[in-house]
């Protein structure tokens, strides 16, 4: 996994007025916590940390005021609905070694049995335990010649070394859903139309 260099600002000034004039300046609130250590209010460069939430589960290493590194993950962002620009964002304190939880994507690969059926991701993203420094940006999963009743659970998924699930292992990933034909459907739609009718 990657890891990213920011240099963050302390900030001792609160509220929606403060948080506006620092988005004027094109950079983001933000609050690091965790290690049962007070949170520290920080002000972070906009453009390089939108860089940085591009990469899942990115590792940040922070250059606080020049005088502390830490290490964190992103733990929640918001963004504005319309604009979509960064409006907060809250980073996990992590130290190389700990066990973190975190939620990786889940990507596919390979063609499903022909007969037009349908893949649902039943999770998009699987609950895993992974070491801070090795978190995994996603995992892939094969769904060749997968049919339709077929799912697969996530004990099926194969995990990087290191890598445990964080959830049951019989909860359903993914699931094959038998192709529904559009055209009896509106044929059915006509006989009870027809039906009212008479």
């Amino acid at each position: 996994m990657s890891e990213v260099k920011i240099a963050a600002e302390s900030r001792t000034e609160f509220g929606k007025g403060a948080a506006r004039r620092i988005r004027r300046d094109s950079k983001v609130p933000g609050v690091l916590y965790g290690h049962g250590s007070d949170p520290i209010h920080l002000t972070l460069p906009g453009h390089e940390l939108l860089l940085a939430l591009r990469t899942p589960n990115v590792l940040i290493s922070l250059d606080i005021d020049g005088k502390t590194n830490e290490l964190a993950i992103p733990k929640s962002v918001q963004r504005d609905p319309i604009k979509g620009f960064l409006e907060h964002v809250d980073l996990q304190l992590v130290q190389r070694g700990e066990k973190v939880n975190v939620e990786i994507f889940v990507q596919t690969e390979g063609e499903l049995a022909p007969g037009g059926n349908l893949l649902e991701h039943v999770l998009n993203a699987l609950p895993v335990e992974a070491e801070a420094t090795h978190i995994p940006e996603s995992v892939t999963v094969s769904v060749e010649g997968l049919t339709a009743g077929d799912s697969v659970l996530a004990k099926d998924i194969p995990l990087p070394s290191g890598t445990k699930l964080g959830v049951d292992g019989e909860t359903v990933v993914l699931q094959v859903l038998a192709a529904q034909a559009e055209e009896p459907t509106e044929g059915e739609g006509e006989g009870e139309e027809a039906s009212a009718e008479a």
